[in-house]
């Protein structure tokens, strides 16, 4: 025994080295029991640093939340819990991104009746100071009882069908002080074989508690309702409760079911809000929806941009937006693709082309102009300077006339790069 600790005491590999400090276990103590005791304001700034790079990113919230404000830490949660992690889209705040994901994958989780509530009003006061956007692409409908039972229940009560409303976001958007951006979608992702359209189903009661919470969202600056099946009921229940909202600059109701009736109530909507952004992408808007939102665009002063690509306005509604842009000198971007427009529509545009100084981009493709409309719009284009975007692809103008339209607007765009100050000056005469 003496020969082997004689051996052992003189090996030259052995150092001190190799035995951690003290400092250094207690850091991996408080690190290991940080959920028990979460010390760390009372540490140097150097041990507080060693200790945030050995936390467990699968620490409770309630514990890190508002506790931990280190972004390296929030940056190794999100890395470990998702692929892809666009800081860019959050503030460049790391904490923020995993806040709102976090809230985000709850809610598109949340099964009505299922699901206990708590689950999301516990997280509240975690999250509400960070979470200024959410983006929620699913909402899960109730579980359906046994379809035998539920045939039985209903016949006594004398019902058709079984309620399928989906969460109820009242509680919390409006505990979000800082909320800035709502996007939604009602129905399920990767449903399957499961497929059913009443998971799709954005019921009437759905739109009541979610028009009552957004009126209630003051700060609220962009609301994005798309793939819903808003038809023009809700519409009408939504603008009611946006009327005069006063934060709100961009509205999103694309790839739904709005039809005239639904245009005319986003028409008031229109000059009754600070609306700077308006997309209708994708409805059924006919020519007499496009004339209210004409009506309302002659007489707006805030409207910047506006989307009405692929809906059914054909040349009577083409014609009307057209007569409110000879007028309008705020709307700087309009998208008119996929209408059903042609020469009529046209013939009008090179109008508003001669002598509105507003527009920037304008976008007809998928249309039939024919050559006869890309000529009047040639002829409208001659002393334009502000036209920086025109959109022709599948118009049926012809190659011609599209090349010397888009030489004209390519000119303006280089212009327009050059700024106001550095322009040549106009030779004497």
């Amino acid at each position: 025994d003496s020969y082997y600790k004689h051996c052992i005491a003189e090996d030259p590999e052995w150092s001190l080295v190799t035995v951690p400090c003290l400092t250094n276990l207690c850091l991996q103590h408080i690190a290991d029991n940080f959920e028990k005791n979460p010390i760390l304001d009372h540490l140097l700034p150097e041990h507080q640093r060693k200790v945030l790079d050995r936390l467990s990113t699968g620490l409770p919230l309630t514990v890190t939340a508002n506790l931990i404000s280190d972004e390296e830490y929030w940056k190794r949660c999100c890395a470990e819990r998702w692929q892809v992690c666009n800081i860019s889209n959050y503030g460049d705040s790391w904490k923020r991104m995993f806040l709102e994901r976090h809230l985000e994958n709850i809610l598109k989780c949340f099964i009505p009746n299922t699901t206990d509530p708590n689950k999301v009003l516990d997280i509240i006061p975690l999250c509400k100071d960070y979470v200024q956007k959410l983006e929620v692409d699913q909402f899960l409908p109730p579980v359906k009882v046994d379809q035998k039972e539920e045939t039985d229940d209903l016949s006594d009560m004398g019902l058709d069908e079984v309620p399928m409303h989906h969460y109820d976001l009242g509680v919390l958007i409006t505990a979000l002080p800082h909320l800035e951006e709502l996007h939604l979608s009602y129905g399920v992702k990767d449903c399957g074989m499961n497929f059913e359209w009443n998971l799709f189903n954005f019921t009437y009661q759905d739109c009541c508690n979610l028009a009552v919470a957004v009126k209630k969202c003051h700060n609220l600056k962009v609301f994005k309702l798309t793939h819903s099946n808003v038809d023009d009921d809700k519409t009408r229940l939504l603008v009611h409760n946006l009327m005069d909202h006063p934060c709100l600059v961009e509205l999103n109701l694309s790839h739904n079911l709005i039809k005239d009736k639904g245009a005319r109530d986003v028409g008031k909507l229109i000059n009754h809000s600070r609306l700077e952004t308006l997309n209708l992408c994708n409805n059924q808007i006919h020519h007499l929806g496009a004339q209210a939102l004409a009506h309302a665009l002659a007489k707006n002063s805030t409207l910047i941009s506006l989307n009405l690509r692929l809906n059914c306005m054909e040349d009577e509604g083409g014609e009307a937006i057209g007569r409110a842009l000879l007028t309008n000198t705020t709307l700087k971007s309009i998208h008119l693709g996929s209408n059903n427009l042609s020469e009529p529509t046209a013939v009008l545009f090179s109008q508003v082309l001669a002598k509105n100084t507003t527009l920037t981009s304008i976008n007809f493709s998928c249309n039939h102009l024919g050559l006869d409309g890309g000529k009047h719009l040639l002829d409208g284009l001659a002393d334009n300077k502000a036209l920086t975007e025109f959109d022709l692809r599948l118009s049926e103008v012809g190659q011609e006339i599209e090349f010397l339209i888009q030489q004209i607007v390519w000119s303006n765009r280089e212009v327009a790069k050059l700024g106001p100050l550095q322009r040549p000056p106009a030779k004497p005469l």
